[in-house]
């Protein structure tokens, strides 16, 4: 009875997880398109706005650390695959400095609507976006040449089932990189989403899901640029409600309110993996 109820307690968890970390993303991409105080804080603190409008995202990717992530990839053409892909920015600039072929996954339909315009504009990319999550792709056994998620993976309410999702959908010998948090478990304790299944170091897991670590590294400077981010939203709180509106502010400014006062993240780190 014990485990029968934890299995069920978990899957109650992490099904509203998937629905709090969806709706509050639908809500800022639907949001996106009309802001100007919001993004121009994002880019040009979190990133240096070194992507332009046209790859412009609401991570901290460097154009350093994309183009490290691409060399140890050794992407040449194929299928790539960027799971939590929002609105395409890092997704689409992969795959045009490769030649590759993107299939973007998102659970957000706003995010993956406003991928496929992005896309459009664009022109130059093959792409698709569908809807999916870590855990349920939805796409078919040794589909991908490669594979990307760029912050997000913290978010992940079950991270083993995650890698075990990317070893499912990697071709034997291809890798996936991903950009993301170690989280520390007695920080994120009770919070939203990142007290679900916090971890503070991803290789066991990766270990244990039949990839391989080709690199884990910490990204430079990141704390800088995460913590003055944050701060900067939270600074500028009322602008942004007025910018974006309450729905879309209030994930947004929770988060970096939270990350500001309980520090939850030991490293950002950069990892590749292989799938043997």
């Amino acid at each position: 009875m014990t485990s029968d109820s934890g299995s069920l307690g978990d899957e109650v968890t992490q099904s509203g997880v998937f629905e709090t970390v969806r709706d509050g993303y639908d809500a800022v991409y639907d949001a996106l398109p009309s802001s100007e105080v919001f993004s121009r804080i994002w880019r040009d603190t979190a990133y240096g706005d070194e992507f332009g409008d046209e790859f412009a995202h609401i991570g901290f990717l460097t154009l350093a650390e994309g183009e490290r992530l691409l060399e140890l990839l050794g992407l040449d053409g194929g299928t790539l695959v960027d799971v939590a892909c929002g609105t395409g920015g890092p997704g689409l600039w992969f795959a045009k400095q490769t030649g590759a072929t993107l299939i973007g996954v998102d659970p957000s339909a706003s995010g993956v609507a406003a991928a496929a315009r992005r896309a459009k504009r664009v022109g130059t990319v093959p792409a698709r976006f569908v809807e999916g999550t870590f855990e349920q792709t939805g796409l078919p056994d040794g589909s991908a040449d490669a594979m990307t998620t760029i912050e997000a993976f913290q978010y992940a309410p079950d991270k083993r089932a995650a890698f075990r999702e990317f070893s499912r959908v990697l071709r034997p010998g291809a890798r996936a990189g991903l950009v993301c948090f170690e989280v520390d478990p007695s920080k994120a304790a009770g919070l939203p989403v990142l007290g679900v299944d916090p971890i503070p170091d991803y290789r066991p897991l990766i270990d244990s899901a039949g990839l391989s670590v080709v690199a884990y590294e910490e990204t430079p400077g990141w704390e800088e640029r995460v913590y003055s981010t944050f701060s900067a939203l939270v600074e500028a709180a009322d602008a942004i409600i007025a910018d974006i509106g309450e729905r879309a502010a209030a994930g947004a400014l929770a988060e970096a309110m939270l990350t500001v006062q309980m520090k939850p993240y030991p490293r950002r780190v950069l990892m590749v993996v292989e799938r043997s």
